[in-house]
């Protein structure tokens, strides 16, 4: 396997493109893009692990067991707003520590979310324009575009599969779909409340009103999310991102005639373990890669 490993600018942001030179696949092969969204205080390099284990899995089951017909993979990850080349506060990463007063962040609940919704709108006005810089002479043509991440990246994967329509995969890795829930149980264990200066009212009203949770999900009507494949990974003793702020959103989401797949693992916490990496690039070959998306 030689995974090559390109940065290129497209409109204004710096974009890691990785791609499998091995694979030697022919070159009119439809294409599937894979965003790696990193969590937070990361960047874009922490997609190296994961972009390495799918290749390698895509490029194992490919020579084991050729399907008869298949897409090319192309992966994408970019840094996060104040993330990487993008930082432009320190503190802005923090979270809440009134213990250190140095790294205590006060916006920590606000900033979080700038974030998320930030990278989810990032990945779509990618799907808007990377095309262009990656075939100019519209030599290929992406048909699928999936988005997995990690902690804030979850978070922001979550939004993605609601506000997205382009995006028909999705694989949140110890992200979390219901952000007050998330947020009050972390302002609870720093003995705070949920309310300003911590918690300003218009945006409470704004993620009332478009948070993943917040939006229809358990039945057809409104459902932004119906005939969609989502992967959802966790650890059960993840003491960060706790599963119990997403279970009932999880446990209530109906995906109609996408695949909706939960895997807790019983003994991980806030991590990504080889476990989740073997299911993410399981997920990807069958749903991604093997076979096309059900249509909505």
């Amino acid at each position: 396997m030689v995974v090559s490993k390109q940065s290129i600018p497209v409109a204004g942001l710096e974009v890691t493109i990785y791609k499998d030179d091995s694979l030697n696949a022919p070159t009119n092969l439809p294409v599937t893009v894979l965003f790696i969204l990193h969590g937070r205080q990361g960047s874009a390099k922490d997609a190296d692990k994961i972009a390495d284990h799918v290749f390698d899995h895509v490029s194992t089951q490919s020579k084991s067991q050729p399907p008869a017909s298949a897409r090319d993979l192309v992966i994408v990850a970019f840094d996060q707003r104040n993330h990487g080349s993008r930082l432009i506060s320190a503190l802005g990463n923090e979270g809440w520590n009134q213990s250190n007063p140095s790294k205590d962040n006060k916006q920590h609940a606000s900033v979080v979310l700038h974030a998320r919704n930030g990278t989810a709108r990032d990945v779509s006005f990618l799907i808007d324009f990377l095309p262009a810089y990656l075939y100019p002479n519209g030599e290929r043509q992406i048909v699928e575009w999936v988005t997995a991440g990690v902690s804030l990246g979850g978070h922001a994967t979550w939004l993605v599969l609601r506000n997205e329509p382009r995006v028909k995969i999705g694989i949140p890795i110890i992200g979390c779909p219901d952000y007050l829930k998330l947020m009050s149980i972390r302002a609870n264990e720093n003995n705070l409340s949920l309310d300003p200066p911590y918690m300003p009212d218009s945006l409470k009203g704004y993620i009332q009103e478009n948070d993943p949770a917040a939006t229809p999900h358990a039945a057809q009507a409104g459902n932004p999310f119906w005939g969609k494949s989502v992967l959802v990974l966790s650890g059960k003793i993840d003491k960060l991102v706790q599963w119990e702020a997403s279970a009932d959103f999880v446990d209530a989401l109906n995906v109609g005639p996408g695949e909706k797949r939960v895997v807790v693992e019983a003994t991980a916490g806030h991590e990504v373990t080889p476990a989740m990496l073997n299911e993410l690039a399981a997920f990807v070959w069958r749903r991604a890669i093997v076979s096309a998306s059900p249509s909505l």
